[in-house]
């Protein structure tokens, strides 16, 4: 069966480009458009790993974060934050985010940041340093 991703960004371009990736890797690839959007779609049929941008509108990726992370059921789903601001960084550590790709996104090194944190409990909790894009 086919790991479950949630790739959630305003932007449809770079949400199709990632999916397509996702997708050729061998992924099953579910998409929202913004945090609320990325929240209900969380509840609806919880997610093995999260590509969550942070720029986005209704919902921010740092507030969808911290609501996943202040939650039991959802606390554990990895997340890589997708930024062009590299000073958030540290906010996004301290919210919980297992790790980041700048963009541009480099389709190589993100496929190796999924394949590493979606391995059930092996990389669970462990902050992987990974240079993508």
């Amino acid at each position: 069966m086919a790991r479950n991703v949630l790739v959630v960004d305003d932007d449809p371009d770079v949400r199709d480009t990632i999916s397509i990736h996702l997708r050729n890797a061998g992924y099953e690839v579910r998409t929202a458009k913004h945090g609320i959007e990325g929240g209900y779609a969380v509840l609806r049929k919880r997610p093995d790993l999260m590509i969550l941008d942070v720029q986005m509108p209704y919902m921010n990726g740092f507030e969808l974060l911290a609501a996943l992370r202040s939650d039991e059921e959802t606390s554990t789903i990895p997340v890589i934050m997708v930024t062009t601001e590299d000073e958030w960084h540290e906010r996004g550590n301290t919210l919980g985010a297992d790790c980041y790709v700048s963009k541009p996104i480099y389709a190589d090194k993100l496929l190796e940041l999924v394949a590493a944190y979606i391995t059930p409990a092996a990389n669970r909790g462990k902050r992987l340093r990974i240079a993508a894009g």
